[in-house]
């Protein structure tokens, strides 16, 4: 059979020659006349195994029940496998084409082993892509880096490819190709610092589980304040809470410091911490009147009654003379509404109760004295818990003048002009 091919290709050399031609000449023209045959077939093949690969395999994909294949299809997998029987067919043919021209035979040759490494290099990028994005759609990856590795797999392949193709042009065994290329490896790790350290980096980052993809973090840094979207070799991706995006060079995240937010979301509530400010010569002891006003007060009268009667107590027994208030113990406005404060934390339905919940003092400051509402909201969705929070220092904020207390403020223009209005009726 393959004697029979070779003499069908040099039916029209001997055809020319018996017609007087010049064999030298003769040759060529089968040659040029093969090679337009040979490129006509190869075409058609291309096209016929192109059109019935993928029109089966949308079929088969169709018809099963697994998303594998439907992600074979999108990374063109079917496309790529249909030039393996046109490229059968080079195989055959170039040898057939070019055995009168062992120079352009080798040339060609040459030519049709880069495209085998190059069509396998595609069909393995293209298998990469498919896992990936297969083992994106699962719960249990969609927090991984995967593409980090994916795009590893993706280089590998195409630096084994282009080590391959260098080889076959220049004619060098692999081997002493890549001792070649070790004396060359500083100028190569330079060139490809960022993908190196961006690999090292991705591995510690999942290693040691640093970030996640759906954690929120914040990178002052590089403006980033949002969840991450996508961790790869080079870069992670940040949607920030305005809907831009943020890339940060995936080192910076073990090389600087970041806020990551996991702990919080992973937590049964999220953190209100914030303070309001006590004019401190507001601040004094209170009477029986007081005393008496406040027990009006419902989340505060139990707290009232059982520290007096402590008070009492105390005082008592050692004989203190009540003439003046700064002799023993007594209670102040400003403790009554620390009590008050922590009392309506915990009648509020929206606290987490079990976790930490505290008012505190603060050390005072030249804008007053501090008071810290510590506690944590049982809904941590963003908009929920600033509602949260606005609602329970709107109550706060109302409630301090009913304990004869005043929240510091700095002097506004409108204070001024008051005080100015006021000096100038005294003078």
């Amino acid at each position: 059979m393959w004697e029979d091919i070779k003499e069908l290709s040099n039916f029209l050399a001997e055809f020319f020659i018996e017609k007087g031609l010049d064999a030298d000449i003769a040759h060529f023209l089968n040659m040029l006349v093969n090679i337009i045959f040979v490129s006509i077939l190869w075409f058609v093949i291309h096209k016929i195994t192109k059109s019935l690969l993928l029109t089966t395999f949308h079929k088969f994909t169709n018809k099963t029940k697994t998303t594998y294949d439907d992600y074979l299809v999108k990374s063109n997998f079917p496309k790529y496998v249909s030039n393996i029987f046109p490229l059968l067919l080079l195989i055959l043919t170039v040898p057939v084409v070019f055995e009168d021209y062992p120079r352009l035979l080798v040339v060609f040759e040459k030519l049709v082993d880069l495209y085998i490494i190059f069509l396998t290099v595609l069909i393995g990028r293209s298998l990469v892509r498919t896992t990936t994005n297969y083992m994106k759609r699962h719960e249990r990856y969609q927090d991984k880096p995967i593409e980090s590795y994916a795009q590893v797999l993706i280089i590998g392949f195409w630096s084994l490819g282009l080590i391959f193709a260098f080889s076959e042009i220049t004619e060098r065994s692999v081997i002493g190709f890549l001792i070649s290329l070790g004396a060359a490896s500083a100028i190569i790790l330079f060139i490809f610092k960022d993908t190196i350290m961006g690999f090292i980096a991705s591995i510690q980052v999942s290693v040691n589980d640093i970030v996640r993809i759906g954690d929120w973090i914040t990178f002052s840094k590089y403006g980033a304040d949002g969840f991450v979207t996508e961790i790869n070799l080079a870069t992670v991706r940040v949607q920030n809470w305005d809907n831009t995006y943020t890339t940060i060079p995936t080192y910076n995240l073990i090389a600087d410091s970041f806020h990551n937010w996991r702990g919080m979301q992973e937590s049964p509530g999220r953190r209100i911490k914030r303070s309001l400010n006590i004019k401190q010569n507001s601040i004094r002891f209170i009477n029986d009147e007081d005393i008496e006003k406040f027990e009006e007060f419902g989340l505060v009268a139990p707290y009232i009654k059982q520290r007096q009667e402590e008070i009492n107590e105390h005082n008592q027994k050692l004989g203190v003379n009540k003439k003046h208030l700064l002799n023993g113990r007594h209670q102040t406005n400003l403790g009554v509404f620390r009590n008050y404060a922590l009392a309506y934390l915990k009648a509020h339905p929206q606290i987490h109760q079990e976790m930490t919940m505290m008012v505190r003092h603060l050390p005072p400051t030249t804008q007053g004295i501090p008071l810290e509402i510590y506690c944590f909201s049982a809904d941590k969705r963003w908009e929920f818990y600033e509602a949260i929070t606005a609602d329970i220092f709107d109550h706060l904020i109302a409630a301090v003048p009913y304990f004869d207390l005043q929240l510091f403020e700095s002097p506004s223009g409108d204070d001024i002009i008051k005080s100015m209005k006021s000096l100038s009726k005294i003078y």
